[in-house]
């Protein structure tokens, strides 16, 4: 397959894929793209011959009256974005091709215990879709990296554990979350926010900042800094988590803070490298 000269090129199916030479590296994306998507596909385009950014509202990681049918879908904005980042092909398959025999596949990734978790509990279902689409992405790309949001802190874990795992042969890649100039994380979701709901989502960012600056005093510290900040916006979170970097229990040392609240309609989620000091650590991970 050429590379593009007027914009990326748009393939819809795996024969086509199948074209591609060289190096390729992958930007997954569920479309609505902004700027932290733009720094995504920038951080990717160095890293290999070929930029590819996949476009695709995967069905099988909504559950049951969750917004797939009113995800905010933007194809004109999306490829404009891409071509801004300089990026090669963009690979946007119909629902069949991606599952050919259904939604309710046979066979799906089943996340195991770390899916279980923070939004594993909130969400069963998520994961085990979130996995399987990325993994179908890695067969059908054939990807030498593959790049993710640092934000989906839980899903860029899963997705590295279950390339190790399953000897997927890819280098998964997180990137910094981006933010807005409030601290707000971007998020394609952010468009369901109110004005009075945009005022109140920075709770999210302010809370890992009042959490990440409590960390000298160990985990219940920075949980507690969390969830005053939190209040003090009337935001009840799903969960404010403290654990260590591969979400498991917290010791004294690197560590991370996690956060997820609904804020009106949206459901947002955010999370914070820290350093935790030495006063006991709480069990984790745990919810609010």
């Amino acid at each position: 397959m050429s590379a593009r000269t007027d914009g990326p090129r748009v393939v819809r199916t795996a024969a086509e894929l199948r074209e591609l030479t060289g190096s390729i590296a992958l930007v997954p994306t569920m479309g609505a793209l902004h700027d932290g998507h733009v720094q995504l596909m920038k951080h990717a385009r160095p890293l290999a011959e070929t930029l590819v950014v996949s476009i695709f509202v995967n069905p099988t990681q909504f559950a049951a009256g969750e917004d797939l049918d009113s995800y905010p879908r933007t194809w004109d904005a999306d490829l404009a974005r891409c071509a801004e980042a300089d990026v090669d092909v963009v690979f946007a398959p119909e629902v069949a091709e991606m599952y050919p025999t259904g939604v309710d596949a046979p066979v799906m990734v089943d996340p195991g215990p770390l899916g279980a978790i923070l939004e594993g509990e909130q969400r069963p279902t998520h994961f085990r879709g979130v996995l399987t689409v990325v993994a179908k992405l890695f067969g059908l790309v054939r990807p030498d990296v593959a790049v993710f949001g640092e934000k989906d802190y839980q899903q860029l874990a899963l997705i590295r554990l279950m390339a190790e795992t399953l000897c997927l042969d890819v280098e998964v890649v997180g990137c910094p979350t981006v933010r807005e100039a409030d601290g707000l994380a971007m998020s394609s979701r952010n468009v369901y926010l109110t004005a009075d709901e945009r005022r109140r989502a920075v709770a999210l960012s302010q809370a890992l900042e009042a959490g990440v600056a409590a960390g000298r005093d160990g985990a219940e510290a920075v949980r507690a800094a969390a969830l005053a900040r939190l209040a003090d916006f009337g935001v009840v979170p799903d969960y404010v988590a403290v654990t260590s970097p591969d979400l498991g229990a917290p010791v004294p040392g690197e560590a991370r803070l996690l956060v997820a609240a609904r804020v009106g309609k949206p459901r947002l989620l955010d999370n914070r490298a820290l350093t935790l000091g030495t006063s006991t650590p709480s069990p984790a991970p745990e919810g609010s």
